[in-house]
């Protein structure tokens, strides 16, 4: 029995997100299915962060268990060949049989896009906030993010997690021509976390708030006390840590 462990980049424009979903497209499903035309079996796969609709990845990580004596070239190319244009196999290795794709990451690095200019070509993959904001509160309020938090204020409840607790370990912020990009790396995240807390920086960076604020709403634990949660397409799953 082997576990095979994949790193994948997929553009989840056109996908209902990562997890199996009845009647939907999902990265799962397809990936899933790919595999099953591949062994001849059914296989359920493992990956280290459930993306939302129209989020993306640059790495994801993944794993399986499987029996056939299959070379790691059928996981890479040979699933490659077989999956859509909108998912790339990176690489395929195999891992130790206790390798779990989502237990045994210890970060992950996300990335949200900013566009500085409306754009037709590239749209779903940057967002453009449509209004004028200054970047160097935002970059001060986000430092108060660093460190163990409980992120109530900054979630969506989801139903599967008891508590919201969580470290960030870095954060770091790009200014390009025509981009920001914002990216944190945390022990772990929750369901619209990185997309609220873009949200409630740009109410400071818009002096809706001040970063005094941001603080106190962190320290709130209380959902309706933080900004909107912004559009899905300018969110990258970046890399996982093990």
């Amino acid at each position: 029995m082997l576990n095979i462990k994949l790193t994948v980049e997929y553009d989840g424009s056109d996908f209902s997100g990562w997890q199996v979903q009845p009647d939907q497209r999902t990265v799962q499903g397809e990936i899933e299915k790919a595999l099953r035309t591949l062994t001849h079996r059914k296989i359920r796969i493992i990956g280290a962060g459930r993306t939302d609709a129209g989020v993306h990845a640059l790495g994801q990580a993944v794993n399986f268990k499987c029996q056939d004596n299959l070379p790691l070239s059928a996981f890479e190319k040979g699933l490659d060949g077989l999956l859509p244009e909108d998912i790339h196999i990176i690489a395929a290795e195999e891992a130790v049989k206790s390798f779990n794709a989502r237990r045994d990451a210890v970060s992950r690095v996300y990335r949200y896009v900013l566009s500085r200019k409306p754009r037709a070509v590239g749209r779903q993959y940057a967002w453009y906030p449509g209004m004028k904001f200054l970047l160097e509160p935002m970059e001060y309020a986000s430092k108060f993010l660093l460190g163990e938090h409980d992120f109530t204020s900054f979630c969506k409840s989801d139903g599967e997690h008891e508590n919201f607790v969580s470290r960030v370990l870095k954060i770091k912020w790009s200014v390009r021509e025509e981009e920001i990009h914002f990216e944190i790396t945390a022990v772990r995240f929750f369901h619209k976390m990185i997309r609220i807390i873009v949200g409630t920086l740009l109410e400071v960076g818009r002096g809706k708030i001040s970063p005094e604020n941001f603080r106190e709403i962190l320290a709130a634990r209380d959902r309706t006390q933080a900004g909107p949660t912004v559009p899905p397409q300018g969110l990258f799953l970046v890399k996982v840590n093990y």
